[in-house]
């Protein structure tokens, strides 16, 4: 193929090290991301005429209009690399883990005296343990409700001395230790947290073992009180453990991974088995891989994956044989401390039966997932036929925007604007304001602060537009087709006003929706508009509200939060905006930085012993 001399003049100029190189379009925007042991030789090969033959290569390369590259040392600092920069950008091009969401784990704040378990998405080097992952947050709570009954953790915020009087609730219902009263000591409320964990890794005989020989000392010395509560925990255990499946004989601690696809969707199963029984199953869903071999897929899904997990297994059972095999082996024994993962591909035998039944599981969870799809496709069609019919509008509104305000007494304001398309969210558009203009409990004014913001960055997109090289932001360079703005009459008056600023009345759809009755204001109406009660028109628009609502108050809190916490670190002399800012990227929250010790506060650039000693003393008597 005819090659452009500037791209040519790139070709010739590149390495012949390790790195990674990265693809842009005329747009500037990343279009793919891929490493090499030889950039070079790599890059020279998507314009060969074999390259060509392949559909997703040929669409690729006729969008390139840049390529930069970033040589490394190594092959396996290029694959680190080359994952760093999937996340960051998430390029059309690459194979991709769906919205890059970071899955729910169990946190075991192991740091602690006694320990407590929370849900988190973000894990960070503080000493707490981690189990997971979970597709979503109401699988973490279903765990832990059968994990409190089991193991009745903490979940109070008082300080545990042992020498409170009473117990609260929990405790006589069975559902907490109450180490605040001594029932359990420091000891063995964490030897209780460390059995939780291995019971959530697989590990339950040991523990069963263990607690029966205190059940028999217990009785020996005739507490019979605590031999019958431990003889209730080790039948709680032997439960759940029936439940789960024997399906290894090996005992080694395995993850097993196989896929399903159809019609451009591709659906990743992993089965997690420990101590030789199934403890659990989670599916993943790709991006990108409508043209991308199994190979390419699995291999994709690998490093995105066990770039999140907590920890490795000694073993990990592929459906196909892929082309990094052993660079991701390699990064794979340093994701386990150097100890030693075997990658296999199980052609026959009871482990290739394993991988043929997640393969399975795959193929009926897209199935499943696909009906789904179908259903809800039905359902948005319906309701925004319904909308369009009560507004009375030509066309069904195909693009909703929803604005609402959040504030605690007029501080720390937020409008939120929320997307919706074809009746899904569309959260790549969502966006905030933080409220600059408005003082004290001004809901009306906020709006019309945020209206005024929106409406002049869409003019700013239609002069961006007409400029070469310019990327209008793709959240305010369209109208909507229906806008709804949350709240009452005021409300839709000052977005009235500002329609009226730019000349946009009649442009779309405006409409205020008021909680109360749930009646939709519109201007130049005297009587408000009632949805029927049950139609899927009204169920959309109280999906758009409540989730411009929820943006909204998760937007103000923070905001509120962030002030609290820079006010703390503002406090400390030679703590200013940039050393604020990196404490914050490195540690993650206020929390965090307490607990840091003096040389992990010095790995950061600008922080002195003398202001991380003034950071520990600040925070810490906090």
């Amino acid at each position: 193929m005819e090659i452009s001399p500037h791209l040519q003049g790139i070709l010739d100029t590149a390495p012949t090290r390790p790195g990674c190189y990265i693809m842009k379009d005329a747009q500037a925007t990343v279009i793919y991301v891929g490493k090499a042991i030889n950039l070079r030789n790599r890059l020279r090969s998507y314009f060969h005429a074999s390259a060509q033959e392949d559909r997703k290569t040929r669409r690729l390369v006729r969008h390139i209009a840049e390529i930069e590259w970033i040589v490394v040392g190594s092959e396996l600092e290029a694959l680190i690399l080359e994952m760093n920069l999937i996340k960051k950008h998430r390029p059309q091009f690459n194979v991709r883990l769906k919205d890059d969401k970071r899955y729910p784990y169990v946190k075991v704040h192991w740091g602690e005296a006694y320990p407590k378990l929370t849900v988190t998405r973000q894990m960070s080097e503080d000493g707490s343990r981690y189990y997971g992952p979970y597709t979503s947050v109401w699988a973490v709570h279903q765990t832990l409700d059968v994990l409190r009954r089991i193991f009745p953790y903490l979940t109070c915020d008082r300080e545990i001395t042992g020498q409170d009087e009473r117990a609260c609730l929990y405790y006589d219902i069975k559902l907490c230790a109450a180490p605040c009263i001594g029932a359990i000591n420091q000891a063995g409320y964490r030897q209780m947290i460390d059995d939780l964990g291995q019971f959530l890794e697989g590990r339950t005989e040991p523990i069963v073992t263990r607690l029966r020989a205190d059940m028999s000392q217990a009785a020996e010395a005739l507490n019979f009180e605590k031999a019958a509560a431990l003889r209730d925990q080790i039948q709680a255990i032997e439960r759940v453990v029936e439940k789960q499946k024997v399906v290894s004989s090996d005992y080694i601690d395995s993850d097993v991974v196989a896929m399903a696809r159809t019609d451009g969707e591709a659906c990743v199963q992993v089965f997690f088995i420990r101590g030789g029984k199934l403890i659990g199953r989670e599916y993943f869903l790709m991006e990108g891989a409508a043209e991308s071999p199994d190979a390419d897929v699995i291999a994709g899904f690998l490093k995105q994956f066990y770039d999140q997990a907590p920890s490795v297994p000694a073993q990990v059972l592929l459906p196909t044989e892929i082309e990094e095999m052993n660079i991701i082996r390699e990064w794979l024994n340093t994701r386990r401390s150097g100890q030693k993962v075997e990658l296999h591909i199980p052609r026959s035998g009871p482990q290739q039966e394993l991988v043929q039944m997640a393969a399975e599981n795959a193929s009926a969870t897209l199935t499943a997932l696909k009906a789904q799809w179908q259903a809800d496709t039905h359902r948005q069609e319906q309701a925004l036929a319904e909308l369009q019919a009560a507004l009375g509008l030509a066309e069904a509104p195909n693009r909703i925007e929803c604005y609402d305000i959040s504030n605690t007494q007029g501080t720390a304001a937020v409008g939120s604007m929320v997307v919706f398309e074809q009746g899904v969210p569309k959260k790549a558009l969502y966006r905030r304001f933080n409220i600059r203009s408005v003082s004290g409990p001004d809901d009306f004014a906020s709006m019309e602060e945020v209206l005024t913001r929106r409406f002049s960055r869409w003019q700013a997109a239609q002069e961006a537009a007409q400029a070469p090289g310019q990327k209008p932001d793709p959240a305010f360079s369209r109208l909507p087709d229906l806008l709804l703005v949350d709240g009452g009459k005021g409300q839709l008056s000052r977005a009235q006003t500002v329609l009226e600023r730019f000349e946009l009345t009649g442009k779309f759809f405006l409409a205020s929706l008021a909680k109360q009755n749930e009646e939709l204001f519109i201007p130049g109406r005297s009587q408000s508009l009632l949805l029927p009660r049950h139609s899927q028109a009204l169920y959309l628009v109280q999906r758009v509200r409540d989730e411009a609502h929820r943006y909204a108050i998760t937007s103000h809190r923070q905001r509120r939060d962030k002030a609290g916490i820079a006010s703390q670190l503002d406090a400390i002399p030679g703590i200013g905006p940039a050393r604020r800012k990196a404490l914050l990227a490195h540690f993650g929250g206020i929390q965090e930085i307490r607990l840091a010790s003096t040389e992990e506060l010095l790995t950061i650039p600008g922080i002195t012993i003398k202001l991380a000693q003034a950071i520990r003393a600040t925070l810490g008597s906090s």
